[in-house]
């Protein structure tokens, strides 16, 4: 491969999790294996580096472990950190359509974690959509997870959201994900937002498979299993017995969301001056706020 000359003092930073172990050259470094993982799990894209607390990030819909460019100096020097791509994005195997459900990502996330595993459970920080996979895979196997930040998570939505969410799973489902993504995204954005980060969201949703972006989405808040609105995700949420911190844009949600984590060391904080992508947006305070939770656990 192009970058199979290049000095390999960099090996072991990345990493290739999956169905089969792999050698395989990403940018500048190299991955050296990987793992061999459960059937119909996919092979992740992901860097390892820092040593101390076990910290995992899990980034959100139709994004990729860039969008932690911003922690990643910060969380590095402090912790032992995990960055996957989530399958479908970024560098990580695209799967054949009818393998993005919520339970298909954990299975993703449980088999690395597994993999990975130094005999301490991870903290797991997640936005948006990989903020309901950390919860559900939390719920799940609370014994490899030792608390959950939630970024803006997919959890605690109201009925005018579901309604929202609902028909942006019909338009997905009828039009271009490259035209409905950015038109969501638009309302999910502060004033304060760079401009470049904008064009970055819906640059990224345009290149990605259509079928990824559209299967990912809608068992987030429609149909059986769904537990990012209304009384299912309370139901869901009081399931947690780990700590668990949410920060979200919206009071009244954060007000709602307070009752339902039973564990001392939980929080639920709402956020002004902020878009839904609160650690770009507001990236040294998100970064003190949750560095001081994680260390005082």
């Amino acid at each position: 491969m192009a970058n199979e000359g290049m000095d390999l003092s960099r090996r072991g930073l990345l990493g290739l999790a999956g169905a089969t172990a792999a050698t395989t050259a990403f940018g500048a470094g190299v991955a050296s294996a990987g793992h061999a993982a459960g059937q119909g799990t996919a092979r992740l894209f992901f860097t390892d580096i820092g040593s101390g607390v076990d910290v995992l990030l899990l980034h959100g819909w139709t994004c990729d472990s860039h969008d932690w460019s911003w922690q990643l100096p910060v969380f590095e020097s402090r912790y032992r950190v995990i960055a996957p791509d989530l399958r479908g994005h970024g560098r990580s195997q695209v799967m054949p359509s009818g393998a993005y459900r919520p339970v298909d990502y954990v299975a993703d996330i449980e088999s690395l974690i597994l993999a990975n595993h130094r005999g301490s459970p991870f903290v797991l920080v997640g936005h948006s959509m990989g903020a309901q996979i950390a919860a559900r895979l939390a719920v799940k196997r609370p014994d490899l997870v030792r608390a959950v930040v939630s970024i803006d998570g997919a959890l605690g939505f109201d009925a005018e959201a579901a309604r929202v969410f609902g028909n942006t799973a019909l338009e997905l489902a009828s039009g271009a994900p490259g035209t409905v993504v950015p038109a969501l995204f638009a309302g999910a954005y502060d004033e304060a937002t760079d401009e470049a980060f904008k064009r970055w969201h819906a640059r990224r949703a345009q290149g990605m498979p259509d079928h990824v972006v559209r299967e990912s989405f809608a068992p987030l808040f429609t149909g059986p299993d769904q537990v990012g609105v209304e009384e299912e995700s309370a139901r869901f949420c009081r399931q947690l017995t780990v700590p668990f911190y949410h920060l979200c844009r919206d009071p009244t949600q954060a007000g709602r969301m307070k009752p339902w984590f039973s564990h001392p060391k939980s929080k639920v904080e709402a956020w002004s001056g902020t878009g839904h992508w609160i650690m770009l947006d507001r990236k040294d305070d998100l970064n003190s706020a949750v560095t001081e939770w994680i260390d005082a656990l």
